[in-house]
């Protein structure tokens, strides 16, 4: 397997959890050694302002971005919500998007509780939709949603020749109740489609170790770099020389907390930044 430099690699400061402003946000992204922000297009740092505000303070400080959408009504979608609300979402929200020029656009959306035939439907349209857009888009593998099973990923990708993939392998393995390695069948068959990840690392009982560079989650980590390793080598086969990353730990359950006083065990920008300094550093060389 070829060589993947780290210092190659762009590697994103998620805003997921992040309560601050928009300055706030890029001063520290520029200050942690970030490359970029990842933001999702309705998170309370862009409210109020002009997209011409966002770049020109993203250009000043040498970052780039990548925005995050989601359909459904939250994180976890809506079951009243079907998907022609969804995709009316999606074509509202593209456009906002695009204007912010991002680096490229992450979509977490459909539904886990449609069937096969609603499924392909609703990707085609999007996929429809994604192609009017000037930056990349791509589709997260995100429990609950649309490519929440690793099992039939393989035969999805093959229907939808048009999908990219944005992988948080995370979510597969409370998912599937096992870590993902390179030897499994969703992995090969999805590592030519993968054009961002997002690196979280989770374990067989859920989607996020309590911090990823504790001896306890060695093996996870390690199967997790195993698979980004080869997402980034595919990659630079094709010809990308600098792909995405996001260190994606974060609230909302993900991150442990102690019983009774609802404190996290680790704090979230130290955990993110520590990830990217490992993945800048090299960790994905083969």
């Amino acid at each position: 397997m070829a060589e993947a430099t780290g210092a190659q690699l762009k590697v994103f400061h998620s805003l997921w959890g992040f309560s601050g402003d928009w300055h706030e946000a890029i001063t520290r992204a520029k200050t942690s050694g970030f490359d970029g922000l990842e933001v999702n297009l309705l998170h309370p740092s862009l409210a109020g302002l002009a997209p011409l505000q966002v770049i020109d303070a993203l250009t000043a400080n040498q970052l780039s971005l990548v925005v995050e959408l989601i359909s459904g009504g939250d994180y976890v979608p809506d079951l009243a919500i079907g998907p022609e609300q969804h995709l009316a979402e999606i074509a509202e929200q593209l456009p906002s998007a695009e204007r912010l020029q991002p680096e490229r656009i992450t979509l977490i959306i459909g539904s886990d509780s449609w069937s096969d035939d609603v499924q392909d439907h609703f990707l085609e349209e999007v996929l429809n939709l994604a192609e009017t857009c000037s930056c990349p888009v791509s589709l997260e593998t995100h429990r609950s949603r649309s490519l929440f099973n690793p099992w039939s990923i393989a035969e999805r990708l093959a229907r939808h020749p048009r999908l990219r993939l944005t992988a948080d392998l995370s979510h597969w393995c409370a998912v599937s109740e096992r870590l993902m390695t390179p030897e499994l069948a969703p992995i090969s068959a999805m590592a030519d489609r993968v054009d961002h990840i997002h690196a979280r690392v989770g374990h067989a009982q859920g989607p996020s170790v309590s911090h990823p560079f504790a001896p306890e989650a060695r093996n996870a980590r390690e199967a997790h770099r195993r698979c980004w390793a080869l997402f980034v080598e595919r990659q630079r086969a094709r010809g990308v020389h600098h792909p995405t990353v996001t260190p994606e730990f974060g609230p909302d359950g993900y991150l442990p907390t102690l019983p009774f006083t609802g404190m996290p065990v680790a704090d979230l920008l130290e955990i993110n930044t520590a990830m990217a300094h490992w993945l800048k550093q090299g960790a994905l060389h083969c």
